[in-house]
């Protein structure tokens, strides 16, 4: 019994089991076939929401419809806006 419980509770059988890694894949936009994206940029967007007044802009992401959503400060409150295609600034949330 000696024997077998050093075989079994060994050095070798001290190893710990750890988690494999998570695979990563890569994240694809939920758009349907055919969307086409447009070219603005985050630079360009940020120049018209602080226009609008908007300031500390962060949490950027653009929809399959072309219009980009951040959350930004805007009179001492921090609130959800979008840019949409057609220029118009608008809060989100309301």
């Amino acid at each position: 019994m000696n024997r077998l419980c050093r075989t079994l509770f060994g050095a070798s059988a001290i190893v710990m089991a750890v988690p494999a890694p998570a695979r990563l894949s890569p994240a694809w936009a939920a758009c349907e076939n055919g969307v086409k994206i447009d070219k603005t940029t985050v630079e360009e967007t940020r120049k018209k929401l602080e226009q609008a007044g908007y300031r500390n802009l962060r949490d950027w992401r653009k929809g399959c419809d072309n219009s980009w959503h951040a959350t930004g400060m805007r009179n001492g409150e921090r609130v959800g806006v979008a840019l949409l295609p057609d220029g118009h600034v608008v809060k989100e949330g309301d």
